[in-house]
């Protein structure tokens, strides 16, 4: 490891607080993703300086919790590991804490005191799991005292020291060994988990928000199908999100679907990860049938319903999401796909104007989501196809629907100005001077501006009604044909006739 591997920006500060006479370590994520040649998402430094001292070192600084942790602004460039520059609008702060002693957690949550320390050994041993506890100086040297290149080598998440004190200490610990475990395909170390398991009620101690940000981060890993299964086997799904814990083991209909509600709920969430989604789509991919569970019937015969369990999910999404205070753009948008996610989409029976009373539904700017939610939810089925020949028709269909219709519309004239300019009534020989225009304009669209059609149809006019009849007939056409053409290019494009 060279200081190579760290941006600029860091290794400034870092080398400000040595020049003053103070230690400063890399500590925590950052020092972790380092040694597995990833990205560091976030930079954090600890010092031997109290805050005030810190604060001295960086005079364009902000000191403004209880913590001690100091704000340190930077520029917004730098020359990263992979020698690429760097614009992460995380640099414009970089967070400073002085090194901190352990104490008790008397609500699972916050420390009772910060007590500061000049030893980094203090520091080390108050962090959650090994491989978070590492420091790394500016020149790549390592402090490494509970084996956390061992286990980042054997690919476990272990806690410093007694896993029951760790997540006594603060409770959120537990949702962040899942996390880490998901984001970077490691096991949890045994003993870890039988925490967990004996203390997953100590979330109700835990603020949603806090609750939130975690869930946030498993969903948007690369493989939340796999952390969500370790919510659910460790028993922290019920703290978390309870109607997804209702899910599990509810049974479907085998002809449509190979798996239950809850696993077909996850391999949905799963392609949406797959195909890069962002996080309203994940969530809604994971709570489309979030309420199969309560709609399901089972009628003569055998065979399994969930009438309307997307008009009840979508209130029951909305709760849930509320609850764990998610922001109001996400709550609406996933309670509205998930509330439509059922459209009929069959197109040899559908019509435009149902497609378009779709749109409106949902919106023009969640159409081409829901569209993604579905394909999420097809997948989920155990069906190899995302988008059969109906689906690829239907959004075809919805091209067609949200696109401007080749018309005498898209002329910089219209009726009322032509009866105002040429002074002539309503009438056969307006809508005739008007295809004649947009035949015109087809062949040269930089004639289509107010100035030009106005002089052009004053000459329209003078001709004989026979003549101007044929301009208007074959500009008529031509707007047809060219329509035609433009809806073929459509249903191309979806490889749909």
């Amino acid at each position: 490891m060279n200081e190579k591997n760290i941006l600029k920006e860091i290794l400034d500060i870092l080398k400000a607080l040595k020049n003053a006479g103070f230690e400063a370590y890399l500590v925590g994520g950052c020092v972790r993703d380092l040694l597995l040649e990833r990205e560091p998402k976030d930079w954090d430094i600890t010092t031997n300086a109290n805050p005030e001292e810190i604060q001295k070192v960086f005079p364009d600084s902000f000191y403004e919790n209880n913590f001690g942790t100091v704000g340190v602004k930077t520029a917004t460039k730098g020359e990263s590991r992979l020698g690429q520059e760097s614009k992460d609008r995380r640099l414009k702060v970089v967070e400073i804490t002085p090194y901190r002693l352990e104490s008790k957690y008397s609500d699972n949550r916050h420390p009772d005191e910060i007590k500061f320390s000049k030893n980094l050994e203090d520091d080390l041993k108050r962090r959650d799991f090994t491989v978070n506890s590492m420091a790394m100086t500016e020149d790549g040297e390592l402090t490494d005292l509970f084996d956390g290149q061992k286990d980042l080598k054997n690919k476990i998440i272990r806690t410093v020291g007694k896993p029951n004190e760790r997540f006594g200490e603060d409770a959120l610990r537990i949702m962040r060994a899942v996390r880490f475990s998901t984001e970077l395909s490691f096991s949890i170390e045994t003993e870890t988990q039988k925490a967990i398991l004996s203390s997953g009620n100590s979330l109700k101690n835990i603020s949603k928000e806090r609750i939130k940000d975690e869930f946030s981060k498993i969903l948007l890993s690369d493989n939340p199908m796999i952390g969500l299964v370790m919510l659910q086997k460790m028993a922290l799904l019920s703290h978390i999100a309870p109607p997804l814990e209702k899910m599990v083991g509810v049974e479907q209909n085998k002809e449509a679907h190979k798996y239950d509600v809850w696993e077909h709920s996850l391999r949905a969430l799963q392609h949406a990860a797959d195909k890069g989604y962002d996080l309203d789509l994940r969530i809604a991919a994971l709570f489309h049938d979030v309420s199969k569970p309560e709609t399901k019937r089972v009628e003569k015969g055998g065979k399994t319903t969930f009438f309307g369990h997307e008009v009840v999910g979508a209130r029951v999404a909305n709760k849930t999401l509320k609850e764990l205070r998610f922001s109001k753009e996400i709550i609406e948008k996933v309670t509205k796909l998930v509330r439509w996610h059922m459209f009929f989409s069959d197109p040899d029976e559908i019509t435009l104007s149902a497609v378009r009373r779709m749109i409106v539904r949902v919106g023009e700017e969640n159409i081409w989501d829901l569209m993604n939610i579905r394909k999420c939810d097809r997948i989920g089925t155990g069906r190899p196809k995302e988008q059969p020949f109906r689906f690829r028709k239907y959004q075809s269909m919805i091209d067609e629907a949200l696109r401007d219709p080749i018309s005498v519309g898209m002329l910089k004239v219209d009726g009322e100005v032509l009866i105002k300019e040429l002074g002539i009534k309503p009438g056969p020989m307006i809508g005739n001077i008007l295809h004649a225009l947009f035949d015109e304009v087809l062949d040269d669209p930089k004639k289509n501006t107010k100035e030009y059609l106005i002089n052009k149809s004053k000459e329209l006019k003078e001709l004989g009604p026979k003549e101007l009849k044929e301009l208007g007939d074959k500009g008529k056409q031509r707007m047809g044909d060219e329509d035609e053409k433009e809806v073929k290019a459509l249903r191309d494009k979806h490889h749909v006739s």
